[in-house]
């Protein structure tokens, strides 16, 4: 039919009747993956939609295409930024990062992570969508570990939930774990708690990044 490459399926869905939105997700999903500009997919699907139907794309398609390529877009450039950019904090990418050259280097055993989660079900900023509330409170977790960790300490957002602190096991530790609870309680008079724990890293890179993975599963 002379489609576009990778909008063979929105074509078919078009012609079928049945589908459409999910193929045109899919097609941005695609599209973002190799590199497609946001042009490109308007174009693709434009003209996806003229030969099919001669006519132009629905309002639904053109925001399910455009979903899927700004989502799978934003996703690639959240893994390989430093930084996170609704919390200011650490990217989760950049904490792997940095997990990987301890375990490069000996000592690594003598390093923890100070974990700050917020709980889940009866707060507030877990209603489903209210994905800047959530982010709000994780920056100011991370502002009150930052006024602990004074140090060289990595500062990273974990998930939707959590904050995590690369810390060097000393006998200051528990001390500045315990002040950081103080200072969160303080601040979370209105909210439910903040849990914050430490965590051991594990004797091997491996189990240290599968470690991560959990933590941000939950």
């Amino acid at each position: 039919m002379g489609l576009p490459h990778g909008f063979e399926a929105v074509g078919e869905a078009l012609a079928s009747g049945s589908g459409v939105t999910d193929a045109c997700a899919a097609a941005g999903e695609e599209l973002a993956r190799d590199g497609g500009s946001m042009a490109e997919a308007l174009e693709s699907l434009r003209v996806t939609w003229t030969v099919v139907r001669e006519a132009d794309p629905s309002y639904a398609a053109v925001v399910a295409l455009l979903t899927a390529w700004n989502e799978t877009t934003l996703g690639y450039l959240l893994q390989v930024s430093c930084e996170d950019p609704l919390t200011g904090l650490a990217s989760q990418a950049h904490l792997r990062t940095r997990l990987a050259e301890l375990y490069r280097n000996p000592g690594t055993s003598s390093y923890d992570l100070v974990l700050c989660t917020m709980p889940t079900g009866d707060d507030p900023s877990d209603e489903p969508g209210d994905h800047f509330t959530r982010a709000m409170r994780q920056a100011r977790m991370g502002e009150m570990a930052r006024t602990v960790f004074l140090r060289n300490e990595t500062i990273a957002r974990l998930g939707s939930h959590s904050v995590a602190v690369v810390v060097l096991r000393d006998e200051r530790l528990d001390r500045r774990v315990h002040v950081l609870r103080t200072l969160l309680s303080r601040l979370e008079t209105d909210a439910p708690l903040t849990r914050v724990r430490v965590e051991g890293l594990p004797a091997c890179e491996s189990d240290a990044l599968h470690l991560l993975d959990a933590l941000v599963l939950g």
